[in-house]
């Protein structure tokens, strides 16, 4: 079953469309896995987060915002720490990035990708340490990469010949030695949506294994002396739920170092092996536990280690969403209830594709529940949309809610912590929504609601 509440039916459903549409629903129960683990039904029926009512955060800050359970963050961030003890474990700063974010994953001991100077610049300004930053990008710039020398990066992820040339002409100039890895595109065709497949061949990131450019991009750097390459990259997609892409991708990748250790007698010390793992946006997503992952993981790179009589390389994993995304809920208000006649009822929210983009662009697929209240009328076959001027400002495709659902109740929507307020625009020219955090029964505000006066700052004309 799709959508996240199960129990008993209220009323008949039709039986037009995929099954899980036809099981019989509670739309007032909370499946744990889709929500952040301090999320709970108070006792008047309304959500409650870390002890703190929704209606109480939508006075205080308004519809939508973004609510981020800080404690469940943390725990995850100790949960992938503890699953992999001897790994450098990366949290993606592109998921979800603030200066507040940054902190707290400074705290409980991560690592941090970014992938742009804006990232770069809040992780700096927040007080990351240097050397526990890595830099991704298929097109980091002279500037980009002058700063990420000068402020002493931890290590540089290559993506192209260009790049090799640009950072071994900044290196010569300031008599540096930055550390690099080769990011390999290994082929492998990542059970995803297209556009967040990274392996296959035809796409922009990386050096093709199979045409030779990755071994070349290997023996070029060591060859100059100039960059200290530290290991290879891979990276197949994001939202994977399958470990056998991970397995086809740790053979070619490790098949790669021993033709480097080979032919120029030196064995690569590092391995990041990438990893956008995936979460439960609906009941119909199953996502491993961190200690599952580590350990079939380990075991793929042990065997292929063997195999290849090398030692094995210091590992580095990239959770991606996995962190931030379940950690997130976002809260809105309905405006308008449009019921269609023998198909769904449209259930308009105040926000919708321009803090939530990725129904649109990915097709994905959420949950959401009445936030505000609890109710005993039967359940209605509900599509949540935005307030945006387009057809396809769709929040949430299909889901049971109440058939009492009417303007001023609140809808929340779990699983919103990556990609949505870091992909969030001001579309219709609509303010970007806030970022409140909630821990311990208080709450703080560490991203504020954009105004107009913000949309209009820009304008010089």
């Amino acid at each position: 079953m799709r959508a996240h509440e199960a129990g008993a039916l209220h009323g008949e459903i039709g039986t037009r469309g995929p099954a899980w549409l036809r099981t019989p629903v509670d739309v007032n129960a909370l499946v744990p896995q889709l929500w952040p683990r301090n999320v709970a039904r108070g006792p008047g029926g309304a959500l409650t987060v870390a002890g703190l009512d929704v209606r109480d955060l939508a006075a205080e800050y308004g519809t939508p915002a973004y609510v981020l359970d800080e404690d469940d963050l943390r725990e995850r961030c100790r949960e992938f720490r503890a699953a992999f003890p001897d790994a450098d474990v990366y949290y993606a700063g592109k998921a979800f990035l603030c200066r507040a974010v940054v902190r707290m994953i400074a705290e409980e001991g991560m690592f941090l990708d970014v992938c742009t100077g804006g990232e770069l610049a809040t992780a700096l300004s927040a007080g990351m340490e240097p050397a526990r930053i890595g830099f991704h990008g298929n097109n980091k710039s002279v500037a980009e990469l002058t700063r990420a020398v000068d402020a002493g990066v931890g290590r540089i992820i290559v993506d192209s010949f260009t790049e090799i040339d640009r950072l071994t002409e900044l290196a010569r100039e300031r008599g540096v030695r930055p550390k690099v890895l080769v990011r390999v595109t290994v082929g492998v065709e990542a059970h995803t949506h297209e556009f967040i497949a990274t392996a296959h061949e035809d796409q922009k990131f990386g050096f093709s294994l199979a045409g030779g450019a990755a071994a070349a991009a290997a023996f070029k750097i060591l060859d100059e002396d100039v960059l200290e390459l530290r290991g290879l990259h891979s990276h197949i997609g994001s939202q994977i739920f399958d470990a056998s892409g991970f397995e086809v991708s740790a053979r070619r990748v490790l098949a790669l170092q021993s033709q480097i250790r080979d032919a120029r007698g030196v064995e690569l010390p590092e391995l990041d092996l990438g990893g956008g793992f995936g979460i439960a946006y609906t009941t119909q997503d199953d996502p491993a536990s961190p200690h599952e992952l580590a350990k079939r993981l380990r075991k793929i790179v042990d065997g292929e280690c063997a195999a290849e009589n090398l030692a094995v390389p210091h590992l580095s994993v990239e959770p991606g969403r996995a962190i931030v995304g379940p950690a997130v809920f976002t809260l809105y208000q309905a405006g308008t209830v449009k019921d269609v006649d023998g198909l769904r009822t449209y259930v308009s929210v105040d926000g919708g594709m321009s803090d939530n983009i990725r129904t649109a662009l990915y097709d994905a697929s959420y949950s959401a529940t009445l936030a505000n209240r609890t109710s005993a009328a039967q359940p209605m076959l509900a599509r949540v949309v935005g307030k945006h001027c387009e057809s396809g400002d769709i929040v949430v495709k299909d889901e049971f809610l109440p058939a009492d659902v009417q303007p001023g109740d609140l809808v929340a929507v779990p699983g919103t912590g990556a990609y949505c307020r870091s992909m969030a625009s001001n579309y219709n020219h609509v303010p970007r929504p806030p970022v409140v955090a909630v821990r311990e029964g208080r709450a703080r505000l560490i991203v504020r609601r954009e105004t107009e006066d913000d949309l209009l700052a820009l304008d010089v004309g």
